[in-house]
């Protein structure tokens, strides 16, 4: 396998930093997590960082941690759902590395993120509406920008790294 980094994208609660995570260890590759690495800068959460800067303040903090990780070498690098939305972002990540989209659907993430209080776009109302709107916006993102697409729609996080691994293995990407 002559890939040299992994770049998995996707919305929130698709398992990406699950994901990332084992299919880190299958390669012996280093698993970073773009969201994880502002918050380890930062030293608050997402939430706060949210509260005090906005989306804008956070998605300027998450282009630049983008830029430097994308230029690490043998990373697997779970991603935050929106870091698609910035052109920059969605450049690196296309030139530096294989990039892998987990798939589910609004209602598989609804079930995974519903008791997760880290999750500022679904302080509404109506987070299922939200979670429909945001695959909305990012889904043709997320498939333009994939060389890889995975469901991960009611499935284990062992399928899931299998099917990558052989994937990888078979499409020699």
């Amino acid at each position: 396998m002559r890939v040299q980094n992994i770049f998995i994208v996707g919305p929130m609660g698709a398992g990406k930093s699950t994901v990332g995570r084992q299919l880190s260890d299958l390669l012996s590759y280093t698993f970073k997590d773009s969201d994880q690495e502002i918050q380890r800068r930062t030293g608050v959460d997402i939430p706060t960082i949210f509260e005090f800067e906005g989306e804008a303040g956070f998605r300027a903090r998450e282009r630049q941690v983008i830029g430097e990780l994308v230029n690490e070498e043998r990373i697997v690098l779970a991603t935050g759902g929106g870091a698609v939305l910035s052109p920059e972002n969605r450049q690196d990540l296309s030139a530096r590395g294989v990039v892998i989209y987990l798939h589910c659907s609004p209602e598989q993430q609804f079930a995974r993120t519903a008791r997760d209080r880290n999750r500022p776009l679904l302080d509404t109302e109506d987070p299922m509406t939200r979670l429909r709107e945001l695959m909305e916006e990012r889904e043709p993102l997320y498939r333009q920008l994939a060389d890889m697409v995975v469901s991960t729609e009611k499935r284990g996080t062992n399928s899931v790294v299998k099917e990558i691994y052989r994937r990888l293995e078979s499409e020699a990407i």
